[in-house]
């Protein structure tokens, strides 16, 4: 392609500069307006400047990916509503013996939940709860927030839903659920445990401090328990992480507190602390308390008959003891159906069993037709929407738990990256690499992954298959076919894992440090140079030897 007219090059440089440096830095000082606002602006000013038209502007956003992503979010609510989370949370404790299992654990948990529920909505979920559980049982944070971003990243390089580049080069190259699976599953599984080993190696001295002290099983129940359902998550955003602060958290929790469902809860269990009491006081002499309590009542009764007092005074003890009894929690409303309430319960345990029944079967149904080659797009919104049904009520608050803020920054970037493609610059640096880059050759897919490493650290992942992913895939169509879909799996492997490199390198990385660094009582600050000095040895090893297994079929 032509380079443009050179009034159109420097304004659509302008154009793509704004939108690169308020997506790499969200809150410069002098337009803190965030990645959202910041692709739109691109966009507009892409069309603003002219560099592409209104109509092209609209043909840039691509729907089979927005579509795609809508659908994969919806999901992920309803599996977290359905308590999936809360239950990796409890595998990550379960019969745990010291830090350097827990960090194993980690590295295989994140990976294959993000594979299946992209890395940011793992890193989301799970960070609160790592760091409570790593603190609790006195171990440093840092190697476990290292494990948890870098294999999140690793595992969402497996299929085309772990993450938005996957989605991009899945629709844009047609290649199937079950070619991306088989084609990057090897360079995953090894990459993983070589992420795990070197994680292991980095921190084996600060992990063997604690002389490999059992993990207590019963808090880590108690902080997925509790933190994981109290936890409220925001699927797979891509802006800059806004989490509450102390005093928000604090009022948050009271707030929670003084919900119905937790009053009810503390209310059962206050008048079980009644019931427990009685039975402990009455048990050794019941058959006696019961006959004094028949033989008191009736003296009573004969006494308040014949004085008009009497009966005043007993009347005032018996308000004296329902009223006691509303204090204790037992009140009269709820103690009058007690033979209806465990018939209820269990009614209420058995419906909620059968959704999330339904759920993750509704998951596998999803996952089994994006391998049999059905269209990802329209499954994936068939999903949501059946869960939707399924779950019988006002689907409002949990489709507002969607990113559409994610949407909007996709729409915005669709139109970006192709008014920078419009100006030329795109094609002539290609141009100038294609020839030393030939897929078919060692050192040419040795350069193709160094420039793929760095612009997806300096422009972004996402932006970086946009721009590269057409032409790489066009130099290896002239070769091959098989080595056209190999190409495309290349920069997925690349472009993913090369968001370990950094702490900026991709925003799973980014929820993780903010997210850490925002929890009462239990932050932690995962420093750049903290993460880039694991960072820099980890990716360069990991893409290596992931390279060597890609594999087309």
């Amino acid at each position: 392609m032509a380079m443009a007219a050179p009034v159109k090059v420097v304004l659509g440089c302008i154009a793509f500069g704004v939108f690169w440096v308020l997506a790499v830095f969200p809150a410069v000082p002098f337009l803190p307006v965030g990645r959202t606002a910041g692709s739109l602006l691109g966009a507009m000013l892409m069309v603003i400047f002219r560099v592409i038209s209104p109509d092209d502007a609209y043909d840039a956003i691509d729907l089979p990916i927005l579509g795609l992503l809508f659908g994969t979010m919806v999901v992920s609510v309803f599996l977290e509503k359905a308590d999936m989370f809360e239950y990796l949370g409890k595998l990550l404790s379960w019969k745990s013996r010291g830090g350097k299992d827990l960090l194993f654990r980690i590295c295989i948990v994140s990976a294959v939940s993000s594979a299946l529920f992209t890395n940011d909505t793992c890193c989301v979920v799970l960070t609160e709860f790592i760091l409570k559980l790593a603190r609790q049982n006195n171990l440093p944070p840092q190697p476990f927030l290292l494990a948890l971003a870098s294999s999140s990243n690793i595992g969402s390089a497996a299929t085309p839903i772990g993450n938005p580049q996957n989605l991009v080069i899945a629709v844009q190259s047609g290649i199937s659920f079950g070619k991306f699976l088989a084609g990057l599953f090897p360079a995953v599984l090894v990459g993983g445990l070589v992420n795990a080993a070197i994680l292991l190696c980095y921190f084996w001295k600060l992990l063997s401090a604690d002389k490999d002290e059992e993990v207590a099983s019963t808090v880590g129940d108690v902080v997925a328990e509790v933190d994981m359902t109290l936890h409220r998550f925001s699927p797979a955003t891509m802006s800059h992480l806004t989490s509450m602060n102390s005093q928000e958290f604090a009022s948050a929790m009271d707030s929670s507190a003084r919900s119905p469902s937790l009053s009810g809860e503390f209310a059962h269990t206050c008048s079980l602390r009644c019931r427990t009491n009685s039975v402990d006081i009455d048990a050794p002499n019941a058959s006696g308390i019961e006959s004094t309590r028949a033989s008191s009542a009736s003296r009573e009764a004969a006494e308040g008959a014949g004085n008009p007092q009497r009966e005043e005074g007993v009347s005032s003890r018996r308000v004296s003891r329902s009223f006691s009894s509303q204090r204790c929690g037992c009140r009269g409303e709820e103690a009058s159906p007690q033979a209806s309430e465990p018939r209820e319960s269990s009614m209420e345990r058995w419906k909620g069993r059968i959704w999330k029944t339904c759920v993750y079967l509704g998951t596998i149904g999803m996952l089994i037709s994006l391998l049999m080659g059905l269209n990802m797009s329209w499954t994936a919104i068939t999903a949501a929407l059946a869960m939707v049904v399924l779950d019988f009520r006002d689907a409002r608050p949990c489709l507002e738990k969607v990113s559409y803020s994610l949407l909007i920054f996709f729409c915005g970037m669709f139109i970006t990256v192709d008014g920078f493609n419009k100006t030329g610059i795109p094609s002539a640096l290609w141009d100038f690499l294609e020839p030393h880059s030939h897929i078919d050759t060692a050192s040419g897919v040795a350069l193709l992954s160094l420039v793929i490493l760095l612009l997806s650290n300096v422009a972004s992942n996402v932006p970086t298959v946009l721009l590269l992913g057409a032409r790489i895939a066009a130099s290896a169509a002239l070769i091959s076919p098989a080595e056209e879909t190999r190409a495309w799996l290349i920069l997925a492997w690349v472009s993913t894992v090369a968001g370990n490199l950094s702490l900026l390198g991709s925003a799973a990385n980014l929820i993780v440090c903010e997210q850490a660094r925002r929890v009462q009582h239990f932050a932690y600050n995962l420093s750049f140079l903290g993460h880039l000095r694991f960072g820099v040895p980890s990716t360069l090893v990991v893409t290596g030897i992931g390279l060597l297994l890609v594999r087309s079929y």
